[in-house]
């Protein structure tokens, strides 16, 4: 394959109070060589893009943002299991998990997304930073209660920034996922706003942000985009089907903070 000229990176950086040692990231889907309904900075090896598009676009993005090695990509499963980063042996393969933390400068956390919630969190002190998976099944499973017990911390000690996902005006689910979480927390009722169809309009950002909060996090921000609404923007797997991923990426690069 040859690959077109590099053009930049289409990014959004979060606008949130990290400490300077904290560096991240979130992914659009313009910038890379991907065609097709991956075109063009797809991410994600799993997803039937042609695996040279896909090892070009890493390239790129390693190239465009600087990386300090190649992040952990981890494989992703819906669930709250959470990797410590700083266990494993350099370019290790990562173990099934959907967060990942790192106290290391120099590691790359990495979460892919095409609809789902990306959460990063970082320590106000910039000892560590973490990446999360939060589709509603990961969200009512824990994952974000897990990595924050993970960090060791309370929650007024972390920064958190919510990346771009799937907006409630796209979102519809069934009575059994409000069941899910409303069960463990009758706030998160405010979360879902029936329709005419007898379904549920979901709010991930919302219910991400009612978890942060009864974690005792504060310091909350976020880019509340619609990735199903901005198809020139996003990558969308409930609005395309066949699609490719985004990436939201986090790591510490060993300067003060």
């Amino acid at each position: 394959m040859i690959a077109p000229p590099m053009t930049a990176l289409h990014l959004l950086l979060p606008d949130w109070p990290a400490p300077p040692c904290v560096r991240a990231a979130f992914t659009l889907r313009a910038g890379g060589v991907s065609a097709g309904s991956y075109a063009s900075l797809n991410l994600g090896q799993h997803v039937g893009d042609e695996a040279l598009a896909v090892a070009e676009n890493r390239r790129r993005l390693a190239a465009g943002l600087l990386l300090p090695a190649e992040p952990l990509w981890l494989s992703q499963l819906h669930g709250s299991a959470v990797v410590a980063a700083d266990r494993l042996p350099p370019n290790e393969i990562a173990p099934p998990g959907d967060a990942a933390l790192t106290r290391q400068p120099g590691r790359v956390l990495a979460v892919q997304v095409a609809d789902c919630l990306p959460v990063l969190l970082a320590q106000r002190d910039g000892a560590a930073v973490a990446v999360v998976h939060a589709g509603w099944r990961g969200l009512a499973a824990g994952v974000i209660e897990s990595t924050v017990a993970a960090l060791g911390d309370d929650g007024e000690q972390l920064h958190a920034w919510l990346g771009p996902a799937i907006g409630p005006a796209h979102f519809e689910v069934g009575a059994e996922v409000r069941a899910a979480f409303c069960a463990r927390d009758g706030e998160a009722a405010a979360a879902f706003v029936p329709n005419e169809r007898g379904r549920w309009q979901c709010d991930l950002h919302m219910l991400a942000r009612q978890r942060l909060s009864a974690l005792g996090v504060r310091s909350i921000h976020g880019e509340p985009r619609c990735t199903y609404g901005e198809s020139d923007a996003f990558y969308s797997f409930r609005r395309d089907g066949s699609t490719g991923r985004m990436a939201a990426l986090i790591w510490l690069d060993g300067g003060p903070c």
